[in-house]
């Protein structure tokens, strides 16, 4: 794993409480992308207060298998939307505890989401609301890609074949899409853009 802060107390901490948790090895470095993209980790751990959201964009370019677990101390909705819409797999506020930071890690890294309980339940309420959260964003090629294939009903392993992509890729890249689009499942996701491209038509349940 990979652990990316400016702050080398938070760094320092972060090394020797994950690097004690079995069957860890922990890299740290500032260079998150380069660094993502050398080493391919399981989990990157990233502060937005100090990396941005982009950040987050750009390593999933580079190493789309990576989880993106955020430990910040932003609380703002518009961080942790943001975030989630990047391709986060999970967000945790500093002074969380030792045992919640290494059960976060190792639940992102076997394709959990998990967030801290301070801001599980505003996630909870974004994905549920997502005309709240504004127009919808701007989808990549293989993001359109894998929503067709969403909307044609194919499975992972499906997917993974038509895209040439490994299946654990394919999980990430739609949990992605699901937090980029603020909606809680892959039929949520269909339903959103069909009713963005098609906003007179209303969408069965």
């Amino acid at each position: 794993m990979l652990v990316a802060d400016d702050h080398p107390g938070v760094v320092g901490h972060l090394h020797g409480l994950l690097s004690a948790a079995a069957g860890m090895t922990v890299l740290t470095g500032t260079e998150t992308v380069v660094l993502a993209r050398r080493h391919q980790p399981d989990v990157l751990v990233l502060d937005v207060a100090t990396s941005g959201t982009e950040k987050i964009r750009e390593v999933l370019r580079v190493a789309p298998e990576v989880a993106v677990l955020v430990y910040t101390a932003r609380a703002d909705d518009e961080s942790v939307l943001t975030a989630v819409r990047a391709g986060c797999r999970g967000y945790l506020l500093h002074g969380s505890t030792d045992e919640d930071i290494v059960r976060a890690v190792r639940g992102i890294a076997a394709g959990e989401a998990i967030f801290g309980q301070d801001i599980a339940p505003r996630v909870l309420d974004l994905l549920a609301n997502p005309g709240a959260a504004g127009p919808l964003p701007k989808l990549t090629d293989r993001e359109r890609a894998l929503l067709d294939l969403l909307a044609a009903g194919h499975g992972n392993a499906a997917i993974a074949a038509e895209l040439k992509l490994a299946p654990k890729t394919v999980s990430n890249l739609i949990s992605a899409l699901l937090g980029k689009l603020g909606v809680p499942d892959r039929e949520s996701a269909v339903r959103a853009v069909r009713n963005h491209r098609h906003p007179g038509r209303r969408s069965v349940p």
